[in-house]
């Protein structure tokens, strides 16, 4: 490793290297283990032969090629150590709600938050590594005030569900395989496929001895907080630590960051990946051999991770290298060795390893894409997300309006930015820095343009991707408006303009101020004690403790894979999937005119038992609508929830 690199640089490259390497040295062990005769390569004894060598002999290599230890220079001054206690409020807080129903904890760690930015924005003769320690104390508790809700699994209507069935899966096999096991099934091998979900956290839970839901609930958000805090670095190698702050602090705003991703654990670590990798193309403290072996195995733990964000990678480098090599003009950052390198990587691994699996499904967005192209006209092909992002869809309240006249005000910054950059500032930034911009934008312009593209993954993932690169042209974009305004007080003005913006575009993404004015809130920290049980349970896939040990008893004790399972949705999309180990392909979603025969299996989790509810596929009905219920005998019920059995 380069010896110019800083304590942050080596905290993060040495964590984004180390998980790489558990991933590839997990792939090798699963590999060739069977090879000696050892049929759960994946199993403790395994793993900890593999790892202690290979720590061994880096720790060897290490001391052989150098005699100096790396520097690390970590500050424990008062204002720092006071940031820290964020994290109490946050797991605390998140532990009150749980047992208790109360928010007051996590309302104060917003507040806090919200105040730690302004000082750090007006406050002079800050202590070294004030920002990158606020940085990660604020993604964190962010992080972990959303997972810490409940002690099981919330789905946020995502993959969650099938990420850790199949993490469960091969953690039980003690063994991966390349080939899909989940015969047509594709949704499942495409996720199957990646290791960041089935080799990396089965290492992570075998090496710790942690429950599969830990691992996705405190150990995945842990990895997540070094994202914006490698943003924080890559940021700062582009302007002044402050810029770098607040343009860190508007990508964390973002809800999306703190409650959408938690449900996406393959990309949470592709996004790790991926922001190494802009660093490492960006930041000119990795020259030569260190360069390309730290791109290489980023690119490998990227791939390997989450294909959406490996084809934007691959999008971004490649049509920013491609105009400066058509016009004859070397890039400063990007090689043609690094595009052809990465594109190796993803289309062997897409096409080879993972069985074609990927490469079908990227087929299948195409051919998905190529027939939206119809509704060119229609507005309403570009989804909702879209729609609202132009102001094009009514807000249901007042508050819902003035939370979005901040979200198009940051917007109208980041064009407003976008263009100082390229017409007025090219001097002062990297050539490579501003065509990634333009691609960025380019793809976001597309985004838009283009009928059924946001679909493919979904606008506000997109949104918040491309954030990684636009968000520094909010701050530049505000600074511009200000130095036309005032040249004399362009700072003062740019800061105030910052903070206000910034301050209460946060307070409403985390649904502080619609919690405090008592309106629909889509924050389940703060407002789980007042949401509708259909919401709780379908649309956030919350999932109580006895629905739980229900699904867990069924999985016990029901062959799954040779039973007959009716369910509704609610618990056929969350509860069923992820502990009762059954997916939702396999279960017949309950209507009012299903039929159960005997020796079939029925569950009804707590909003069918408690409140009454049936959830179809496309309508909802009362437990009473069921014409079966005189047709089944109870095998397991603990009062929220049940397991029945058809008779004759």
């Amino acid at each position: 490793m380069d010896e110019k690199l800083e304590t942050l640089d080596l905290i993060l490259f040495s964590t984004g290297l180390s998980i790489a390497l558990l991933m590839l040295l997990g792939l090798l062990t699963n590999g060739l283990a069977p090879l000696f005769g050892i049929y759960n390569p994946l199993s403790t004894l395994p793993l900890l032969i593999v790892f202690s060598i290979f720590i061994i002999l880096g720790g060897i290599g290490a001391c052989l090629k150098s005699s100096k230890s790396p520097k690390f220079e970590i500050s424990f001054s008062p204002p720092i150590l006071l940031l820290t206690g964020l994290l109490f409020f946050s797991v605390a807080g998140a532990m009150i709600v749980n047992v208790y129903g109360s928010n007051v904890f996590l309302l104060l760690m917003i507040i806090i938050i919200a105040i730690v930015f302004t000082v750090s924005l007006i406050a002079k003769n800050l202590p070294s590594g004030y920002y990158s320690t606020a940085t990660f104390v604020i993604a964190l508790s962010l992080l972990w005030h959303t997972s810490l809700i409940s002690n099981y699994i919330v789905g946020f209507n995502s993959d969650v569900p099938r990420e850790l069935y199949i993490f469960k899966n091969t953690l039980g096999r003690t063994y991966w395989e390349h080939v899909n096991p989940y015969f047509g099934n594709s949704q499942s091998g495409r996720i199957h496929a990646m290791l960041s979900v089935t080799i990396l956290p089965t290492v992570y839970s075998t090496l710790l001895n942690l429950e599969a839901t830990w691992v996705f609930k405190v150990i995945f958000p842990l990895i997540f907080s070094l994202v914006p805090l490698g943003l924080y670095k890559l940021y700062v190698s582009l302007f002044d630590e402050k810029r770098a702050f607040a343009s860190v602090f508007f990508f964390m705003s973002y809800e999306v960051f703190y409650t959408e991703m938690l449900g996406l654990n393959r990309q949470i670590i592709g996004e790790l990946f991926f922001v190494l990798l802009l660093f490492t193309i960006l930041a000119k403290k990795l020259t030569g051999a260190s360069k390309m072996l730290c791109f290489a195995l980023f690119s490998f733990g990227l791939v390997t991770s989450h294909y959406g964000v490996a084809e934007i990678f691959l999008f971004l480098i490649l049509f920013t290298f491609l105009p400066l090599f058509i016009l004859k003009r070397e890039s400063k950052r990007i090689s043609f060795g690094m595009v052809i390198l990465f594109f190796v990587l993803m289309f062997s691994w897409y096409l080879y390893i993972a069985n074609q699996v990927v490469f079908d499904s990227i087929l299948e967005y195409g051919e998905y894409v190529r027939d939206q192209l119809q509704d060119f006209l229609n507005p309403v092909s570009r989804g909702t997300e879209v729609m609202r992002g132009l102001g094009l869809e009514s807000p249901p309240t007042i508050w819902n309006m003035i939370s979005r006249v901040f979200a198009y005000i940051t917007e109208f910054l980041i064009v407003v930015g976008f263009l100082d950059l390229v017409f007025m500032k090219r001097k002062m930034f990297v050539r490579d820095y501003i065509i990634l911009n333009i691609i960025a934008m380019t793809l976001l312009s597309a985004l838009i343009v283009v009928p059924g593209l946001a679909n493919t993954m979904n606008m506000t993932r997109f949104y918040h991707i491309l954030l990684f690169i636009l968000s520094p042209m909010c701050v530049v974009g505000a600074e511009f408006i200000c130095h036309r305004l005032s040249k004399n007080k362009e700072k003062l003005y740019a800061s105030v303009v910052l903070i206000t913006v910034l301050m209460l575009y946060f307070l409403f993404q985390t649904s502080f101020v619609y919690e405090i004015v008592g309106v629909k809130s889509w924050s389940l920290p703060l407002s789980k004690y007042r949401m509708q049980p259909l919401e709780l349970y379908t649309q956030f896939g919350y999932s109580s403790e006895p629905c739980v040990f229900s699904a867990q008893w069924l999985a016990r004790n029901i062959n799954v894979k040779v039973a007959k399972i009716h369910a509704d949705v609610s618990t056929r999309n969350n509860v069923l999937f992820s502990y009762g180990m059954v997916t939702k392909e396999e279960v017949f979603v309950l209507s009012n005119v299903t039929t159960v025969k005997n020796s079939e299996i029925v569950y009804f989790g707590r909003l069918n038992l408690i409140d009454g509810v049936i959830l179809g596929t496309r309508y909802a009905w009362n437990i009473s609508d069921l014409t079966f219920l005189q047709n089944i005998n109870t095998i397991y019920s603990n009062g929220e929830s049940g397991i029945y059995q058809g008779v004759d």
